[in-house]
């Protein structure tokens, strides 16, 4: 399975904030989901975060996800936090970090 690269600039002022960021992060490691064949030999396949680095000094965040783990979907989860992200990647390709409404 293909694997995603994503990379955030979050306004972060402590350790707090960034530990906010680190907790929601850790959400998404490993969530199930059940695929569109439910009679397949996975009913559920893994999604979520593969390994991902918070970092207070650089005010970022990076995330290597699981290739069905949608970029909206980690922005989404870091804006729950309250902090401003005010850049976001994904693959190397800028993205928009518009507020994006919760599903």
């Amino acid at each position: 399975m293909s694997e995603h690269n994503y990379k955030f600039d979050i306004t972060m002022s402590c350790g707090g904030c960034s530990g906010a960021v680190n907790r929601v992060l850790g959400k998404l490691e490993g969530e199930f989901a059940p695929t569109l064949r439910p009679f397949a030999r996975d009913a559920n396949m893994i999604i979520g975060v593969k390994s991902y680095e918070v970092s207070l000094e650089t005010q970022t965040a990076k995330i290597v996800a699981e290739e069905s783990l949608s970029y909206e979907k980690v922005l989404q989860t870091i804006q729950k936090t309250g902090k401003k992200v005010t850049g976001g990647e994904a693959d190397g390709e800028k993205k928009s970090v518009d507020l994006i409404k919760a599903e």
